[in-house]
């Protein structure tokens, strides 16, 4: 049996085959014996468990080899997550008049264009962490809504006479009835709180809740940050593989890999939904999980994707500096041993070795006599 992590294999004890999906995506390759042999040809290397079994090249051809190379090897935990996008906003409206556009699910919109109409005026999205809660014109009080208000003029080119501060001035209002201008909507120096969007960023449309013709009232839609994101809920008893910075692998749909780093570790464990009540209590700390939040390295890696599963690489241990040949090298030998056939001028011979990880399709090797650069016979592609 084996539980799937990368190219890594360790020796060790057998897996519960009755244990949840989220500990089964996190265990290492366990390999007992002949369980190996089944790794390696997995791998694509035909394995006789006969002691001193070897590879005998067709008379007269010379057998097809590869180096042993000093290297670092990276043991990773591989464990299921689902990609996404980061953030969540729910968008309401102020009650008065009527939906008149909306924009399409998926949709990405930026600082200064339009979220939906009420009554065919636009209504933008501005930047900002607090919602216009009355309505901003000449005599206000000040307060950090005003600044709110101007650098958003300013970042949209409205500015040249504004100072981004807590006071609503006359250039402020001078700024506002441009910009309203451009926008197509009445002159008036003022901004109420239902004649703009204020989040913290861009943001992609997840779903819209309310139809053409409906009242501006209540949740509108939905929307995400425009940034992706992957989320891992990671076995507590693995929460030491989870450190905020730590860089990880990242293996997406169709086999393309990229990088990540983690940007966020949950606090609070929350156990598997389907473990039964007579049970639970004992299961609970055995499928808890925590949820690790991921960022991408390369946004674009993702492409087009709004979710799909994705595959996360924990590093759990490194060895630098270590012998190593590829997987395929390994002859499987009486008693759960391995050996490589090293072919020089003297022709060729069988050594023993220890097995450390494997990693990227090699494992460590440690045997009498064995150096970088050395030749070891593999299987013909």
């Amino acid at each position: 049996m084996s539980v799937r992590e990368e190219s890594q294999i360790t020796i060790g004890g057998e897996d519960d085959p009755a244990k949840s999906t989220a500990r089964r995506a996190g265990k290492r390759r366990l390999v007992i014996c002949g369980i190996a042999v089944a790794a390696v040809a997995a791998a694509g290397t035909a394995v006789a468990l006969t002691g001193g079994s070897s590879r005998k090249p067709p008379s007269g051809a010379a057998p097809a080899t590869a180096d042993i190379v000093r290297t670092d090897l990276t043991d990773q935990t591989q464990v299921d997550g689902t990609l996404g996008f980061a953030d969540s906003y729910t968008v309401s409206g102020s009650g008065r008049g009527r939906l008149t556009w909306l924009p399409d699910e998926g949709r990405t919109i930026r600082r200064g264009r339009r979220v939906y109409e009420v009554d065919s005026r636009k209504v933008p999205l501005f930047y900002g962490a607090v919602p216009f809660w009355r309505t901003l014109r000449s005599g206000v009080s000040g307060g950090r809504d005003v600044r709110e208000l101007e650098s958003n003029l300013t970042a949209l080119g409205y500015g040249d006479d504004v100072t981004v501060d807590d006071s609503f001035t006359a250039a402020t209002a001078a700024a506002v009835r441009d910009w309203q201008d451009d926008l197509g909507v009445s002159r008036t120096g003022a901004v109420a709180p239902g004649d703009v969007v204020i989040e913290p960023g861009a943001v992609r449309i997840k779903k819209v809740g309310a139809s053409l013709g409906g009242p501006a009232g209540g949740q509108i839609l939905t929307a995400n940050g425009t940034a992706h994101q992957i989320t891992v809920q990671l076995p507590v008893n693995q929460q030491e593989l989870a450190v905020d910075g730590a860089k990880v692998g990242v293996e997406l749909p169709g086999g393309r890999t990229t990088t990540g780093h983690i940007s966020s570790v949950g606090t609070v464990a929350t156990a598997s939904s389907d473990s039964d009540d007579q049970n639970q209590a004992g299961q609970d700390t055995e499928t808890a999980t925590v949820p690790v939040y991921i960022t991408l390295d390369h946004g674009s890696s993702a492409g087009h994707l709004d979710g799909a599963p994705v595959t996360v690489g924990f590093t759990s241990s490194t060895h630098k500096g270590v012998l190593a040949v590829p997987v395929q090298a390994l002859l499987a030998q009486a008693a759960g041993t391995y050996a490589v056939e090293v072919v020089d001028s003297a022709g060729r011979h069988t050594v023993p070795v220890e097995l450390g990880i494997f990693a990227d399709g090699k494992v460590e090797v440690s045997g009498s006599g064995l150096t970088a650069g050395m030749k070891v016979e593999v299987p013909r592609s």
